[in-house]
């Protein structure tokens, strides 16, 4: 068990990195209006699905444009890297699915909010203007429980349902 949540926080941390690189020189693609994207994958790390509400599935690429209802799906040695509008920070693990069943935000008024939610694996989340100016507005599920965030830096994991 401890070896198995060692392997995952070293996936993370290199995913996490190389997102960090990549945010660094990376520009922002404009391939969706803001109200059709939540985010843009800023890296992907190998087998990366994105499927949207309707059904379909793509196989993901650094640069694509995340819809604010979208599911990521990871594979067992995979991992992604998302950018969202407000400047949150989402790393998905190995072996994850994750759904981003609500974002929405004004640059504007810095007003915003969003709901996640883990349902296999691991995911680490580090929070942008929405954490920072309405941390009640970030919510997180995961099979067994809803997590209101207060910090701005954590990591969640769950495990597969039997």
């Amino acid at each position: 068990m401890i070896k198995s949540i060692a392997q995952v926080l070293c996936g993370l941390v290199l995913v996490c990195a190389s997102a960090s690189t990549l945010a660094q020189t990376t520009p922002s693609p404009a391939k969706a209006q803001p109200e059709a994207r939540a985010g843009v994958l800023k890296s992907v790390r190998g087998d990366v699905r994105l499927l949207a509400p309707d059904g379909s599935t793509r196989t993901a690429k650094s640069g694509d444009v995340v819809a604010p209802i979208d599911r990521i799906v990871t594979g067992a040695d995979s991992g992604a890297s998302v950018v969202l509008r407000d400047g949150t920070k989402l790393v998905v693990g190995p072996a994850s699915r994750l759904d981003l069943k609500e974002f929405h935000f004004d640059s504007t008024t810095q007003d915003g909010g969003m709901l996640v939610s883990l349902l296999q694996g691991s995911a680490r989340m580090v929070t942008g203007l929405i954490g920072k100016t309405h941390p009640d507005a970030i919510r997180v599920e995961t099979p067994t429980a809803v997590i209101g965030i207060r910090g701005t830096d954590f990591i969640v994991q769950a495990d597969p349902q039997p």
